[in-house]
């Protein structure tokens, strides 16, 4: 897994546009609260179930690896 140039601001963009994802569907309200940790496994796995991204082998799934997938999800959006 090759670490993409500016994964640390695309990180953020994903977390960004996979809240008003998931609120812009009505299947999922984030609270101030929730980490960001939280927000990247939960964006990750409703962009998977929704087959926007492809999916991680459950085997490998880890933090890490989520934040790369959604950062190259963001890194696609215009």
């Amino acid at each position: 897994m090759k670490k993409l140039k500016n994964e640390k601001e695309l990180i953020k963009k994903a977390i960004i546009e996979g809240v008003k994802y998931g609120e812009g569907r009505g299947v999922v309200e984030f609270e101030a609260t929730d980490s960001a940790n939280e927000k990247i496994e939960y964006i990750y796995r409703l962009l998977v179930h929704d087959k926007v991204i492809q999916a991680i082998p459950e085997d490998q799934v880890s933090q890490l690896t989520m934040k790369h997938k959604l950062a190259i999800w963001a890194s696609k959006m215009k």
